[in-house]
């Protein structure tokens, strides 16, 4: 990507975006607890799920872009039907979910890393969850990542540990410790692994970004030392990292500054800075995305969602084969033939290459695949994926919608819906809505794990990150404390402390409102 292309625009707030595996929709999680899909092609959203009630913190599409599964800072993990936008099951955790990943290859497996504790892997058909271990237990800072195609899960600590651990039985099978050229450890900020090939990289506290072949790691085997291909920094300004990602062949690499909405892209084989894009200045970077397939990139800042791409130069010479673009007016020499009614010099042509091939038969109605929507080990694209949403027509008056449920169908289900933490919060262009049926919540005990986490993006506890990253928050999120309708609203006065026991309630109320109560 060269030059900034534009931006979406979601309304409220977006904090974390992702793409489908084909590039072709994009995902972005919300402030508001909406998920907003936005249709890439025609950069028009095409779906909104009303998913959480409070800030949607991570995001990851099935393989087949059927299913999304969302993370929000009340520590709930939900996964939602893109189609119908209904979700199928929630996961109640807790402490705050950092990242949530489906399984590359099978989607009932998603990897969640819970704040402060081991990741946790969960099967989605039965609900349960396998913990994984971790390598040393007061240590309980781990990311946790698939590889490419979800054979082994990576995990790292904040002693700089990465263990590699086989995804079905949960055995270690590698492990190494990312230094700093001395025996002194970084704790490890996230792992990204690159869609094709079998590279990943380590994002680290020390500023550095480490690239690992994955072959390596694992013929290494435990406590292995493996050599990175490459290290990336900023040298200059000794930028922190927000965010890595590779590209979607996986050669280049972009990160996104921790300081200010800056992305630097590397080239993977050589190592070398090939582009910094710029944005906004005084914006803080909250997450960014390279497209599948695409040169093109998204990243997050003040709530916008930017899109970088390359620039479009129109060359109309391209058209004709024989025709010459001139700078200036040239003396035309006409050739000695040029008109004459018929060339007597001419040669027969013979038919060489091109013209023979015209006689060829051209198979016009099979489809190849797509080679960039395969994977290495696949023939055929995923027949059943889903690329695009359809639209649904906008109705102007929904009472007179012909689809709706007959109206005695509403009432009977409504009662016991209304139960639910989700609340009729569909938005209105939606029509009446058939009733839906709950989705099934599941509790997720977590041994030794402390309660009153807050999540990193909310950071009200008083440590020195949180507050840094509480004052890049763009100007927008104060306000959305204020009057977000979807916070619980404390009343006025100093009736905070609800409920008040008995008397004292009633002789406070009876104060407030100057009347005795009967």
């Amino acid at each position: 990507p060269q030059e900034a292309d534009g931006t979406l625009d979601c309304i409220s707030m977006a904090l974390t975006c992702t793409f489908n595996r084909w590039g072709t929709l994009l995902a972005v999680g919300c402030n508001d607890g909406r998920i907003v899909i936005w249709d890439f092609l025609t950069r028009g959203i095409a779906k909104i799920i009303s998913a959480h009630i409070h800030p949607v913190c991570s995001l990851c599409w099935s393989r087949d872009g059927h299913k999304l599964v969302s993370a929000s800072t009340d520590n709930i993990v939900s996964q939602w039907d893109v189609l119908s936008g209904d979700c199928d099951q929630r996961f109640r955790f807790p402490s705050p979910i950092l990242k949530v990943q489906y399984h590359p290859r099978d989607q009932n497996r998603v990897l969640v890393c819970p704040m402060k504790s081991a990741p946790v892997m969960l099967t989605l058909s039965d609900s349960k969850h396998v913990v994984l271990p971790v390598d040393d237990d007061s240590d309980l800072n781990v990311v946790a990542s698939f590889d490419r195609r979800g054979e082994y899960i990576y995990t790292g600590n904040a002693k700089g540990k990465i263990l590699v651990l086989k995804t079905d039985t949960q055995d270690l099978v590698a492990s190494f410790r990312v230094t700093t050229g001395t025996s002194n450890t970084t704790a490890i900020k996230s792992i990204e692994f690159a869609r094709k090939g079998s590279c990943f990289l380590i994002n680290t506290a020390d500023r550095i970004i480490r690239v690992y072949d994955g072959r390596e790691i694992l013929t290494c085997g435990r406590d292995g030392e493996p050599e990175p291909m490459q290290k990336l920094q900023d040298l200059v300004n000794r930028t922190p990292w927000k965010k890595c990602c590779f590209s979607g062949d996986g050669e280049y690499i972009v990160a996104g500054s921790a300081r200010q909405h800056a992305l630097y892209i590397w080239e993977k084989s050589i190592g070398n800075l090939v582009k910094i894009l710029h944005g906004t200045r005084g914006e803080l970077l909250l997450d960014v995305a390279w497209h599948p397939v695409r040169p093109i990139i998204a990243s997050i800042s003040s709530g916008v969602v930017s899109i970088w791409a390359q620039n479009q130069v129109e060359n109309w010479s391209a058209f004709a084969p024989d025709f010459k673009e001139l700078d200036e007016n040239v003396e035309y020499e006409e050739r000695e033939s040029e008109f004459d009614i018929e060339d007597e010099d001419k040669s027969e042509p013979e038919q060489t290459g091109a013209d023979a091939a015209e006689d060829e038969e051209v198979d016009v109605t099979s489809v190849d695949p797509i080679a960039a929507f395969c994977s290495s080990d696949e023939e055929l694209e995923d027949s059943k994926a889903l690329l695009y949403l359809p639209i649904a027509p906008e109705v102007e008056d929904p009472e007179e919608n012909p689809y709706g449920p007959p109206p005695d169908a509403v009432p009977s289900s409504l009662t016991d819906e209304g139960i639910g933490s989700e609340k009729k919060r569909q938005s209105s262009s939606d029509g009446p809505q058939a009733p839906k049926k709950k989705p099934k919540t599941t509790n997720i005990e977590l041994q030794g794990v402390p309660n009153d986490e807050v999540h990193p993006l909310l950071g009200v506890k008083g440590d020195g990150k949180s507050k840094k990253k509480q004052a890049g928050r763009p100007k927008g999120s104060k306000g959305k404390d204020k009057d977000s309708p979807f916070k619980p609203k404390l009343y006025k006065g100093d009736r905070g402390a609800l409920p008040l026991e008995g008397g004292a309630a009633k002789g406070k109320v009876q104060a407030e409102l100057g009347q005795p109560l009967t």
